[in-house]
């Protein structure tokens, strides 16, 4: 079991509970990020800083990620390629993604990614509540058991 974070957007709540879960169950985790992140001395926590760039994190963890590793990100094209290869996705609100879901949610993505290319304001996405976090907190225990 490895457990890999797009980390460029990862809010700093959501790596804190991964540290300690990483420390707590013993299982290796991969920041991936282009810039530098702040990490707890722990030989299981490591960054993979990569380049500026378009998808370059998240070409790095898919060439990398194997199946029934676990990804943490809120990249839905990104975490339809996880899928694909076998990946457990989570998206730091605690929400698991699945094979089942993911083509209407990137559907979705789509369409908002239309209306605001035509100059409509969608606003961005609700601050991650308390709740978001116990989610997440949640499932990510529930997947490392």
């Amino acid at each position: 079991m490895h457990i890999w974070v797009d980390a460029d957007a990862c809010p700093k709540v959501i790596r804190d509970i991964l540290f300690r879960a990483a420390e707590r169950t013993q299982t290796p985790l991969t920041m991936v990020a282009n810039h530098p992140l702040p990490l707890p001395g722990s030989t299981l926590i490591k960054q993979l800083q990569v380049p500026q760039g378009f998808d370059v994190a998240d070409d790095e963890i898919v060439s990398r990620i194997a199946a029934g590793e676990i990804l943490i990100t809120a990249d839905i094209p990104l975490a339809a390629e996880a899928l694909a290869k076998g990946a457990i996705v989570i998206s730091p609100r605690g929400e698991k993604f699945d094979t089942g879901t993911i083509r209407a949610k990137l559907t979705m993505r789509d369409f908002m990614d239309t209306l605001r290319s035509s100059g409509i304001h969608t606003g961005g996405p609700d601050t991650l509540s308390a709740a978001d976090r116990q989610a997440f907190a949640n499932q990510l225990d529930q997947l490392l058991r």
